[in-house]
C-alpha cells in the first residue's frame, strides 16, 4: 500500500461516519418520529445523513438532523433538486429512479433502516451483500435460509439502541480495517 492511501485511509476513519437513512415515504406515524429522533442523535455525534431525499421516513431523519445543526444529504430519483424534501442541506437529482437505492447505500459507511416497505428492503439487502454495517429499528428481519445471521446485521430496540451500535460497529471496522 502507498503511503498516499494509507494516509487517506486514515482520515477517512478519523471523520465522523457518513450514515443512510432508509424507509419508507409512506410512513407511519411511529415511524416518522423514530426517524426524527434518530436524525437529532446522529446529528449530535456529528454524523452526515445520508438519504433518498422525499417525504415519510427520509423527510423526519433530515428534520431532526437539521434540528441540531446537522449535515443531510438526499439522492433524489428524478432530474430536479426541488423534488427533495425542505430539510436537506444536499440534494443531488440523480435520474434514476429507484435504482438511486445503491447510490444511498454505497455512499454510507453504514445504514440505518426505519420501518419497511418494498424499497427499503432492496436498500438493506444492498447493505448486506456490501458487508456494511447494517441496524434496523422495527423494520425487515430477513436472513438466508439455513445460514447464519451476517454479523453485519443488527437488530435495534430502540433509537438509542441503533446509535450505540452504529457507533461500536464503525468503531470495530476501522479497527478491523487497520489490522489488514
Amino acid at each position: 500500500m502507498s503511503h498516499g492511501a494509507s494516509s487517506r485511509g486514515s482520515h477517512e476513519r478519523q471523520r465522523a461516519p457518513y450514515v443512510a437513512v432508509v424507509g419508507p415515504e409512506a410512513a407511519t406515524s411511529s415511524e416518522v418520529e423514530t426517524a426524527q429522533r434518530l436524525g437529532r442523535l446522529l446529528a449530535q455525534q456529528h454524523c452526515t445523513v445520508i438519504c433518498g431525499g422525499l417525504g415519510g421516513v427520509m423527510e423526519a431523519v433530515c428534520r431532526g438532523a437539521k434540528s441540531q445543526g446537522g449535515t443531510t444529504v438526499g439522492l433524489l430519483p428524478g432530474s430536479s433538486r426541488a423534488q427533495g424534501n425542505a430539510f436537506l442541506s444536499v440534494a443531488l437529482p440523480t435520474g434514476l429512479g429507484e435504482l438511486r437505492n445503491g447510490l444511498v447505500v454505497r455512499s454510507a459507511d453504514a445504514v440505518i433502516v426505519v420501518g419497511g416497505s418494498w424499497g427499503t428492503l432492496s436498500e438493506m439487502a444492498l447493505a448486506v451483500r456490501t458487508n456494511k454495517p447494517t441496524i434496523v429499528i422495527n423494520g425487515w428481519d430477513i436472513g438466508v435460509p439455513d445460514q447464519p445471521r451476517n454479523p453485519q446485521l443488527r437488530m435495534a430496540t430502540s433509537v438509542e439502541d441503533a446509535i450505540d451500535a452504529l457507533l461500536w460497529m464503525v468503531a470495530h471496522e476501522a479497527v478491523a480495517d487497520d489490522a489488514i
